[in-house]
């Protein structure tokens, strides 16, 4: 399907969303957007031509199901995947991807680094995955090279158009940490924590330059408009701790990304900004404001944030606590946290943890902003549930495996179609059948005779 969207425009030098939305053009992939999120085509058009809406769609990536980062779109969710030097392959890789899908990822990241095969990693995700697929450049920027240090520019485009061509639909680079910066980032407790950002301040430090995709910026659109790829713009600044939240450093460097945002809008570039890391639930708010003044209302992306440095091993729950208030201030897209954050590389039942926390704020969100339709199946559920239709609960669910699961664990299969209880209250203590049972024998007849008859007394 989407493979005839693409060769309709094969003749036109920019094919980029952003270029047709400016243009008044509704594309194919704008009107499938519009019919799955409940909104006119027209407002898609007019959301992406102003950079508030991104549709990450690369034009290689051809069995991509179109989808929509922005403000007037459901909140959506990222999950990262990716092997490393000491774990993972490819076949494991594409089980964290599919259970990504599966538990309801919008767009997956492949973070795959020091791997021996990161090429056939990636093709092997992209030819997997019916949503978007964004990395980190810079990671296999080094791999290739060897040497932070003997990175050049032609390196960085080179394998930036490699990944292009694959069908990756979004960059995360590291182009608002500048030179400038670097003594504020002394006065940190915990310096720099984004893993593209450390190898691109080191290349910085090492050469006494500034920062190199800062200064290319302008080739990297031009790859970035030939196969419709979105830029991820990345904060290589954002705090690692609750101390260095909302500090200069980062302030700054958004800063310097808002600027990066319209020079990619002025080329058709669609573009969104990476936000923190780590901020007290205090300062979440200001954080979401400033992004949008700065970076002129472009789609805000944020890892977490978490809202506290101490939940090792659950930080899955303390950072969704951060995502749901950041969704509901206005963020666009959550990258979710799993259990494993800070610890070691997640396995498939750690993508299936941190997926489903984040599915949970990024819903609780949409309830609460009062997007169309996001409700509704919770108030399926809650007739399902007064009604004990067990299956019909197990079927709205986020996660029905576990739901039944959890279910079946202390009520026999044989016994719970029937059941009008479950195994918390078992049937005498029921809060839903005991008001059943009253509201059945209640004499609403005599009750109505009884009020009249008060009321004419």
């Amino acid at each position: 399907m989407r493979s005839d969207w693409i060769e309709k425009r094969k003749n036109d030098n920019t094919k980029t969303q952003m270029f047709y939305a400016k243009k008044g053009v509704i594309t194919e992939e704008m009107k499938y957007i519009a019919k799955k999120e409940n909104l006119s085509a027209e407002l898609i058009r007019e959301e992406v031509a102003r950079g508030r809406l991104i549709i990450p769609s690369n034009i290689n990536h051809k069995h991509l199901k179109p989808m929509a980062i922005g403000r007037v779109t459901k909140t959506k969710v990222n999950s990262n995947i990716g092997a490393s030097a000491l774990a993972s392959d490819i076949e494991e890789e594409v089980k964290k991807l599919k259970t990504s899908i599966k538990y309801g990822a919008d767009t997956v990241m492949d973070l795959t680094a020091g791997a021996k095969n990161m090429d056939e990693i990636r093709k092997a995700i992209i030819n997997a995955s019916s949503v978007p697929i964004g990395t980190v450049p810079m990671y296999q920027i080094v791999d290739e090279v060897g040497d932070v240090e003997k990175i050049t520019y032609d390196d960085i485009l080179r394998v930036l158009e490699k990944q292009a061509k694959q069908g990756v639909s979004y960059f995360t680079i590291h182009a608002g940490l500048l030179l400038r910066h670097m003594p504020e980032i002394a006065k940190r407790k915990m310096g720099i924590v984004s893993r593209g950002g450390s190898l691109t301040a080191s290349w910085m430090l090492k050469h006494h330059k500034e920062n190199p995709f800062y200064e290319i910026f302008d080739d990297i659109l031009e790859i970035c408009r030939k196969y419709d790829v979105s830029l991820s713009l990345g904060d290589g600044l954002r705090p690692g701790c609750l101390a260095d939240a909302s500090d200069k450093p980062q302030i700054e460097e958004l800063k310097v990304l808002g600027e990066l945002t319209l020079r990619a809008w002025e080329k058709d570039v669609q573009v969104m900004i990476e936000g923190p890391g780590h901020v007290p639930i205090n300062e979440i708010e200001r954080n979401v404001r400033l992004e949008q003044i700065y970076c002129h209302d472009a789609p805000f992306y944020v890892l977490g944030p978490l809202v506290l440095d101490i939940g090792a091993g659950y930080d899955h729950i303390g950072s969704a606590i951060g995502a749901a208030m950041a969704a509901f201030y206005g963020v666009s897209m959550l990258c979710y946290v799993t259990p494993k954050e800070h610890l070691g590389l997640p396995n498939e039942k750690d993508v299936r943890e941190g997926m489903m926390a984040y599915k949970i704020a990024a819903h609780a969100a949409d309830i609460g902003r009062k997007i169309p339709g996001a409700r509704k199946r919770d108030d399926e559920m809650s007739d399902a549930r007064y009604h004990f239709d067990w299956n019909r609960q197990f079927e709205l669910a986020l996660d029905p495996e576990r739901a039944k699961e959890y279910h079946d664990e202390t009520l026999p299969q044989e016994v719970f179609k029937e059941a009008e209880f479950c195994s918390m209250c078992g049937p005498k203590f029921c809060s839903y059948r005991v008001t059943q049972n009253a509201l059945e024998e209640f004499n609403w007849e005599e009750f109505k005779k009884e009020a009249i008859k008060k009321m004419n007394n």
